[in-house]
Parts: C-alpha cells; structure tokens; sequence
C-alpha cells in the first residue's frame, strides 16, 4: 500500500495554527489533532483514565469523575520516573489513536498531524513536509492575554520554554508567518495546498519523479545545507541500518558555488543489494526511484561504468537528488573528495562556476540536463585526478 502524504503542523503557542489547520482541513486534509486525541484517551469511562488512576491515585479525579489536570500535573512532572510512567501510559493510547483515524482515511489523503512538540520531540523527519506557523513575539503575547486571559509574565514564560526560532527553522519545510491580516496567511495556505500538497501528494503515491528541465545556474543559497540535512534526516529514518552514512554532496555543498536549485545528496550502503533492499522505504519516504540502468563514469581507461542506483523527491518545490552508492565502486568516495577539494581550492569553485553558467546557457532550451551534464563530465574527470594530488598531499580521508 503507497503510504499517503503526512504534513507534520506545528508553532509556538499564540502563533495562529489553529487558522492554518482549520483552512487546511476546508481543503480536503484529514486532520489529526494530538493535543484532542491525548484529552480523549483518558475521558471518563475510558482506559486510559482508569491507568492513570491506577498510577498515580484517585485524588487525580475531579468530583464529576473527569481527570483533574492540575492534581495530575503536580504528580506527573514531580519528577522524571513520575513523568516517564504518565508518557507510557498516554503515548500509546495517542499513537493507536493516530494510527486508526490515518487508517480510516482515503487512499489519496493528505494527513495533516497538528503537533505542538513536533519540534521538541525531533520528530520532523517522520514527515514528508514540515509546516511551521509562527508570529512575532509581541503579537503571540497580546493574543494569550487578550484571548486566553494569560497574565503577560506567564505568557511569555510559556513562549520561551518552546523551541526557538531557530530550532523551528531548522526543520521548517514551509514557514508561514501569521502575524499579519488573516487573509495573507489564509491566502498562502490556499497556495500550498494546491501548488505543493496536492500534486505532492499524487507524487508520493504514484512514486511518480518530477519531470526533466533544462539546466538553471542560480547564486549559492546558505539554506542549501540546512534544507540537504532535513532531507537526509528523512532519508536516514527510511534507510535504517542498512545505511552506512548519508551525506550532502554536489553544487550545493559548495559555500560559494553557482549552481542549479538542486540538492544532491548521498546515501552509502554496503552493497547494491542494499541499495535495492532499501528502495521501498526511500520511496515512501516521499523519493521515488528513478527507473533503468545508472552509472558513473569509471576512472580508469576500459574500465567498466560504476553502477548505482537514483531517485529524486517528490516535492514538486524542493528539487532533490538522491545517489544511492556502495564501496563496491569508487564512486561513493570521489564524490565526497570532489565536495571537499572544491571547497578547499577557491580558485577551482570560480572556474567551475563559469563552466556551468557557460553550459547552461547553451542549453537553455533543451528542456533536460542530459546535454548539459555530459560536456560538464569531462572537466570534472580531469578534476578528480587534481583532487587525488590534494588528497595525497593533505592525507584526506572520506
């Protein structure tokens, strides 16, 4: 069964993600609201709040037979052993919960999972695409005071024992900033779901790759790396223990370096047969594999092509390469030699960047990059033998 699109959604408290979740739900998405499924798992009369009961006492319970939150509270996080034994008992119950409502769902969902610690938890890279909805600071406050009736010292309490900025941008595939009139942020929701989560969706389930085009040479963007590193964080979780090592490889990788809005990216195994063993989750991951016969060119003369295996993402606004190699072949290492040579010698980036931007140009209009990436191979051959030299000198090591 193709696995159906997950959307992971979350941001700081007071940021607006309830709009968000609400608009996408309007489109169609199945939404999966933790924080309502983790409320019904201990409602009275139910499992849940019977072990809870059982763990940690009846005076946990108001006098209407519902749990008191606060006696709960003062009990569970009044240590770490007191915590843990709450988690393990609610956890679960959240996790079948979730697993049934994604269950029941069509074949052609999108699964939007609404929740709050997603970034706490590290558990971005079960999601295809993260979403994160913030707002500044300033307008967070005046909305847990004026709507929640939070004094002002205990709201901004609360946003600052969340994530920060910085932890939410590290995973945030699409960050939506809600601080503004509800009809921008609305707006762009409407523009993801049907530029992105639609088509992304028929993507992963049809394990269907993004059509070819012709070479675009754009300046070096600093996300590059930290948009490479959430999508090896995915593709590390489907490769499991298969994986020898996952690496950012190519243009991108290259501080510096003009070069299409592609990231490449590196999985090492011990063998193809790995490679093949681990093709279905990479799939499922949201990279379809790229079907046929793939090589890299063999260094050595009458040598026989070095064989891998290729896919690509699925998201149709985040263009990515995935090499799957073994050290059955040489390949694997020289593609890291190549990253770290360049990086080393600013003299080779420069002459690199004019060689692409010359090629692309002449290729404009080819609508591929077969043409572009063949007349490219033979300065980048002549290259490895340079980067040998280097790493002889320098005693590098991959």
């Amino acid at each position: 069964m193709a696995p159906m699109l997950r959307v992971g959604l979350t941001g700081g408290i007071g940021a607006g993600k309830s709009t968000v979740a609400t608009r996408l739900a309007e489109h169609g998405a199945v939404l999966v609201d933790s924080d309502k499924i983790a409320r019904e798992v201990v409602e009275p009369g139910t499992p849940g709040l019977a072990a809870v009961v059982a763990a940690f006492g009846e005076d946990v319970l108001a006098g209407d037979g519902s749990l008191n939150r606060p006696a709960l509270a003062a009990k569970a996080f009044a240590d770490e052993e007191s915590r843990r034994r709450l988690n393990g008992i609610v956890h679960p119950l959240v996790g079948a919960r979730t697993a049934e409502l994604m269950a029941g769902a069509a074949a052609d969902a999108v699964i939007v999972h609404d929740i709050p610690l997603l970034v706490e938890g590290h558990l971005a890279p079960a999601y295809h695409l993260v979403v994160i909805v913030d707002a500044p600071m300033e307008v967070r406050v005046r909305r847990l005071v004026e709507a929640r009736g939070m004094a002002e010292a205990d709201a901004r309490a609360r946003i600052r024992a969340q994530a920060s900025d910085a932890q939410r941008r590290a995973v945030a595939d699409v960050w939506l900033d809600n601080g503004g009139a509800q009809d921008i942020v609305l707006a762009e929701v409407d523009a993801l779901w049907a530029d992105r989560l639609v088509p992304f969706e028929a993507n992963v389930r049809l394990r269907r790759p993004r059509p070819p085009m012709s070479p675009v040479i754009t300046p070096y963007d600093t996300t590059w790396p930290m948009q490479a590193e959430r999508q090896l964080a995915r593709l590390r979780q489907a490769a499991g223990d298969r994986l020898l090592r996952a690496d950012h490889i190519g243009s991108t990788s290259v501080p510096g370096l003009p070069a299409k809005d592609v990231l490449d990216l590196q999985l090492t195994v011990s063998s193809l047969d790995d490679a093949d063993a681990i093709a279905g989750a990479v799939c499922d991951a949201g990279f379809p594999l790229l079907e046929g016969e793939w090589v890299d060119d063999p260094q050595e003369d009458g040598a026989a092509p070095w064989p891998k295996r290729v896919h690509v993402g699925a998201d149709p606004k985040r263009a990515v390469n995935v090499h799957v190699r073994s050290p059955e072949t040489p390949s694997w290492r020289l593609a890291l030699l190549f990253r770290d040579w360049i990086r080393a010698h600013p003299q080779e980036r420069d002459a690199y960047a004019e060689l692409k931007q010359q090629l692309a140009r002449k290729h404009a209009a080819d609508g591929t990059i077969e043409h572009y990436a063949d007349e490219k191979q033979s300065w980048v051959n002549a290259a490895f033998t340079r980067a040998e030299v280097w790493a002889a000198q320098t005693s590098w090591t991959p």
